[in-house]
């Protein structure tokens, strides 16, 4: 099992910028990938970002392409998203998921092993 741990969120001015974390604990080990996903109000949940616990394979939705960057820290086992140029439509709870290599791991669909509780990000125009 591993445990997920978001924070960071928060209520920032459009063009502001924020980081969240995540923080993993656990069989931390067997980590293969962790993404973020976001859910707006009234909306499904969306990909947002992806990294390979490896480093070696990060995919960014198009619409966070060059404003937001995802980042590990291996010795930690914390995740991060940087999140710059932020817009009102960012607005969003973020969740942070990570799955094991022979676990659930379809960032795309959001079929992943595990899940964080989400932290609120709130961007005002």
């Amino acid at each position: 099992q591993v445990q997920l741990v978001e924070s960071g969120g928060g209520t920032v001015q459009a063009g502001g910028s924020l980081r969240l974390s995540c923080a993993a604990s656990g069989r931390t080990a067997s980590t293969y990938r962790m993404a973020w996903f976001r859910q707006a109000p009234g909306k499904e949940r969306e990909f947002v970002a992806t990294i390979t616990w490896s480093g070696g394979n990060i995919v960014y939705a198009n619409s966070v392409k060059g404003r937001f960057t995802i980042s590990r820290v291996i010795d930690t086992n914390t995740g991060y998203l940087q999140m710059n140029r932020l817009k009102p439509e960012d607005t969003a709870v973020y969740y942070c998921a990570a799955c094991t290599l022979f676990g659930r791991c379809v960032y795309s669909t959001g079929d992943m092993e595990y899940w964080g509780k989400g932290t609120l990000v709130t961007v005002s125009s």
